[in-house]
């Protein structure tokens, strides 16, 4: 079961990471603290992450495609609470 698209919800300390399969199947849904994001990310397949465009989020963006991941942005206005 492989993760093949990742949201993950910013915050201040902790950040939610939701990944989920190709058949749409929910793979993980957890929360990861600031000094364990990177190391998480190193240990899974690239694959596409999407975060709301926010202040830190770039550079996220720029540490996870360091990585291999494929990260896009998306507007405030087109994110879920």
């Amino acid at each position: 079961m492989q993760v093949t698209t990742i949201g993950i919800d910013l915050a201040k300390n902790i950040f939610q990471v939701h990944g989920i399969t190709e058949s749409d199947e929910v793979a993980f849904n957890r929360p990861l603290r600031r000094a364990q994001v990177l190391p998480y990310f190193a240990r899974l397949y690239t694959c596409l992450v999407g975060m709301e465009a926010c202040s830190t989020s770039h550079y996220w963006a720029r540490e996870l495609t360091r990585l291999g991941h494929e990260v896009r942005l998306i507007p405030p206005m087109y994110v879920k609470p």
